[in-house]
């Protein structure tokens, strides 16, 4: 067999897991490499202009597209600048390979030019890191690095090259079978006999309420998990990183729960009487304060393929580690004999219908005035709800998820659980190289879009389509609130008195720029920028500078302590 070099087996292997872009930035320690990738035309490489952008783009890749996301970048700084993204995938549970130069290896601790320890800085958010010190051992190390990444619970994956290694020779043969790991072997099939005692909960409750997270859509379990809450007729919420999980416009949808969920949800969640969890975690932003959410008695259901996840913050009774929708559907063919109480669910409705009429959502309108709301209402009309929107983190995220009834998995992408603000733009361009012919929208806020701006370069570059929302109050929009909140209302370095003129910046990139200042000239600008399928447009809404993201549970508060808005 013909001996080829580690750089050309590093490009083979991701051939061979059929890969089709690899985002990165070159450098000395991954030069090898990129030659290689120059040599062939099978994985096309996206020339981002930042390594935080190539973490970003190939994860909001991998969350569009299902399929793990790579991205290539060199040592020392290379690795450190990708390390943000890094950690928002490992935060949200999304599938990246991540490909990373490393000095030569008599060079390794010898403080060598652009040396990092990359295994030791990564080793907190990643779910698996490796170190390679034999050109044998490159391709084995690729293959197991995406069945770690893409199975269980998904998550990161870091493979550290040195430079030598990649112009060594050896014989290539990629392995064909899954790789068998002692230590790494997440359980599947959910225990029958806990599905058994979830389903004669679930036949008793008088109060059920049905609460999905991320794990339905990374498992692409949302039809399974459509099906099986429609036949037990019960509401439904969906947290921030599940939104699509089940249809937004739903009659059993009650919206999302949590920090800046409906009022209904997080009453039906914390009265409930059976709260049956599915791929979700009972984080801080979800529950609120543990000790309040345990107040009220219930019994809990918690299906994850994670065991880690299940009693970490809040003490269940039916534990079901497995997939989620392997265990949806045992548990959806013992349902006929175990129906849920009819009657009960009723009068369970008629509570929700009351908790309702407070319309959480509303919002004042005012003469001349954009408000946020309007904007991500209008967008969800044009795209009719099935355009892909990633979002940056504040005030315009919250409002994202909660106007934009997503009707569909996989359509919102945004850093959940990091909160990575520049996370947007690249999001969105990995997004479009998945979906080609979709319409992709980045609603962001005027403070998020500069993190990453540089990324309208790389736009121009691979001609990208996406939509830029920009809801422009000219302030860091959560920071503010918190500020007006908690702290007097001194705005400590929140105000952005030093924003560039948008249109001109996104012309300046060779892309077309609106500015909207009147509401009645909102849509008309969305439909006109989404007419134009080829070309990137920056729509820059200034809005409303005082507007507040309501509902709101302050920190260390319960879920039924919620602030709403004034009375309309």
């Amino acid at each position: 067999m013909k001996e080829i070099t580690g750089a050309e087996i590093v490009i083979r292997s991701l051939q061979a897991e059929g890969v089709e872009y690899v985002f990165g930035y070159p450098g000395g320690a991954v030069l090898f490499i990129y030659d290689e990738l120059f040599k062939q035309k099978k994985v096309r490489h996206i020339l981002v202009r930042h390594e935080q952008g190539a973490a970003h783009a190939a994860d909001g890749y991998a969350r569009a597209s299902g399929k793990p996301g790579v991205c290539l970048v060199t040592s020392g700084p290379g690795v450190t600048n990708a390390v943000t993204g890094i950690a928002t995938a490992y935060m949200d549970s999304i599938p990246l390979v991540v490909i990373s130069g490393q000095v030569p290896r008599r060079a390794i601790g010898e403080d060598a030019f652009q040396e990092v320890d990359a295994v030791g800085v990564t080793r907190s958010c990643t779910k698996y890191n490796v170190l390679i010190k034999r050109v044998e051992d490159i391709a084995p190390t690729i293959h197991r690095a995406f069945h770690i990444a893409a199975s269980g619970r998904p998550g990161p994956v870091l493979v550290d090259i040195p430079k030598d290694i990649t112009a060594e020779l050896c014989e290539f043969a990629y392995p064909k079978s899954a790789p068998q790991l002692r230590s790494y072997n997440p359980t599947a099939e959910g225990h029958i006999g806990q599905i058994k005692k979830a389903m004669a909960l679930i036949k008793k409750a008088r109060r059920l309420m049905i609460y999905g997270g991320g794990g339905i859509i990374s498992s692409n379990a949302a039809g399974e998990f459509t099906k099986f809450c429609e036949e037990l007729g019960a509401p439904v919420t969906n947290t921030l990183m599940g939104l699509g999980g089940f249809p937004g416009g739903h009659s059993q949808f009650t919206g999302m729960p949590g920090m800046h969920g409906t009022y209904e949800t997080n009453m039906a969640m914390q009265h409930c009487d059976l709260l049956l969890a599915v791929g979700a975690r009972f984080d801080d932003r979800v529950i609120g304060n543990p000790e309040h959410f345990a107040r009220e008695s219930r019994h809990i259901v918690h299906i994850d393929i994670d065991p880690s996840s299940i009693s970490k913050r809040v003490r269940v009774d039916v534990p079901i580690v497995g997939d989620v929708c392997a265990v949806l559907k045992k548990m959806r063919e013992l349902l006929p004999k175990h129906p849920p109480d009819a009657k009960a669910l009723k009068e369970w409705w008629k509570q929700i219908a009351e908790w309702q009429e407070k319309k959480c959502l509303r919002y004042k309108k005012r003469a001349g005035v954009i408000k946020p709301q309007q904007v991500i209402e209008a967008l969800h009309k044009i795209t009719g709800g099935d355009a892909f929107v990633t979002s940056d983190v504040g005030q315009h995220q919250m409002w994202a998820a909660q106007y934009y009834a997503f009707r569909k998995p996989r359509r919102w992408i945004n850093s959940g659980g990091l909160g990575t603000m520049g996370f947007g733009l690249p999001a969105a361009m990995g997004a479009q190289f998945a979906h080609p012919d979709a319409a992709v929208a980045c609603v962001t806020g005027e403070a998020s879009i500069l993190m990453c701006l540089q990324e309208l370069s790389t736009c121009k570059q691979y001609r990208l389509p996406v939509k830029i929302v920009n809801l422009n109050n000219r302030y860091m929009g959560m920071v503010r609130q918190w500020q007006e909140f908690f702290h007097g209302n001194r705005h400590s370095e929140s105000y952005m008195d030093a924003l560039p003129d948008f249109v001109k910046l996104a012309e300046s990139y060779g892309h077309s720029g609106m500015l909207v200042e009147d509401p009645a000239d909102v849509e008309g600008a969305l439909r006109d920028a989404f007419a134009r399928k080829k070309e990137l447009v920056f729509l820059d809404f200034v809005t409303d500078q005082n507007e507040n993201v309501y509902p709101m549970i302050a920190a260390g508060k319960g879920l039924s302590e919620m602030v709403l808005a004034e009375e309309l």
